[in-house]
């Protein structure tokens, strides 16, 4: 995209920034409506949104009109990963570990979506070019209205969390180092996914390493409730969160690395590794956290409020890093400043404790 509407580094960020502006409205407008129309309700309305917003990105070129599509599709996303973690919480109320692990399949099912992407894409734009991309958001599209039927019927399966009995009240203060920790990774994840294939053709990278590099990626985010299921459910206090932010800062520190060139490719593979299985994983963390010490009834309001400022932190994020990467004429430096937000945000959410259910 950036190549065929001759968009720099600061203007390819903007849709980003746009897609994380959107995510911010929908974690507001989840939060505000949560309570009257449900988890369920909500969660098929951003499945819808998000559909719609995919096709249409593929059928403007206007940078503005991009992103606006992106915009909706950031909030309609919102509304998908807020309430769809928050039922997915739901779905073995009575089995705390089978609920954790539920919890860490729903956000690393993700992955599935990045595999595809990463074998088909890049092929289909080797074969087509620079202007190839509106048939990949299209098809993009097309592909998450077949799932909105799926998820449809799924969500109809869980019984609503803000059915039962409890109060939906609940205080920020005592799982502050975690918000703070939250907001760190926004930071320095979205600078990753944003600029990491831009780099990989900075540095040479193949059609085919590209390829590799995201699947790899999107494999990783599959692997990850293998890996991280067992401790979300059972370490204490923030110490789980802690592990999987130390594991994304070295994933994203890796490329920034001076490496032999015969060793890039695998420098970047062992990066996106290492990336995926965090990625998505840290959410999880959050998830079980609040589930474990809030009633269900505070569940969607309290998810919706660390998703508002994991939003917001990414709004900047992406077109700073651009500039500084049109200012320094590499993105290497804007890389290294995520890695190293990431690592601070791990030692903050070492200091989260536990707190009884209130």
């Amino acid at each position: 995209m950036r190549e065929d509407l001759s968009l720099n580094f600061s203007q390819a960020g903007l849709l980003n920034t746009a897609n994380a502006l959107g995510y911010l409205l929908g974690a507001l407008f989840t939060r505000m409506l949560v309570q009257r129309w449900g988890n369920r309700a909500l969660f098929n309305r951003g499945m819808l949104l998000t559909a719609c917003s995919l096709c249409l990105t593929g059928f403007v070129h206007d940078l503005y009109l991009l992103g606006l599509c992106r915009l909706f599709g950031g909030i309609g996303g919102a509304a998908i990963f807020i309430c769809g973690g928050a039922l997915a919480s739901n779905i073995a109320p009575s089995d705390p570990q089978w609920s954790t692990r539920c919890i860490t399949i729903y956000f690393g099912g993700a992955g599935v979506g990045l595999v595809l992407c990463g074998l088909l894409i890049p092929l289909w734009m080797a074969s087509q070019g620079s202007s190839g991309w509106p048939e990949t958001w299209f098809a993009m599209g097309i592909v998450a209205w077949l799932m909105l039927a799926i998820t449809y019927w799924a969500a109809r399966q869980i019984d609503e969390p803000m059915s039962a009995q409890g109060s939906a009240d609940w205080a920020l203060r005592p799982l502050l180092p975690a918000f703070i920790a939250y907001i760190g990774f926004g930071l320095g994840y979205i600078v990753y996914m944003t600029f990491i294939i831009a780099w990989l053709k900075a540095i040479g990278a193949s059609s085919l390493q590209m390829s590799v590099v995201w699947s790899v990626l999107g494999l990783s985010t599959l692997l990850a409730p293998l890996v991280w299921s067992k401790p979300i459910a059972t370490w204490p206090n923030g110490r789980a969160m802690a592990a999987i932010l130390l594991v994304l800062a070295l994933g994203a520190l890796l490329p920034v690395i001076p490496f032999e060139p015969a060793w890039q490719p695998f420098a970047m593979q062992c990066s996106a590794a290492l990336f995926g299985l965090g990625m998505f994983s840290a959410p999880s963390s959050i998830s079980a956290l609040i589930k474990r010490t809030q009633q269900k009834q505070a569940w969607g309001s309290a998810m919706a409020t660390f998703t508002i400022a994991f939003a917001a932190s990414q709004i900047v994020a992406p077109v700073a890093s651009g500039i500084l990467a049109d200012w320094s004429g590499s993105l290497r430096s804007g890389l290294a400043l995520s890695g190293l937000m990431i690592l601070v945000s791990a030692s903050i959410a070492w200091l989260q404790k536990d707190l009884k259910q209130g």
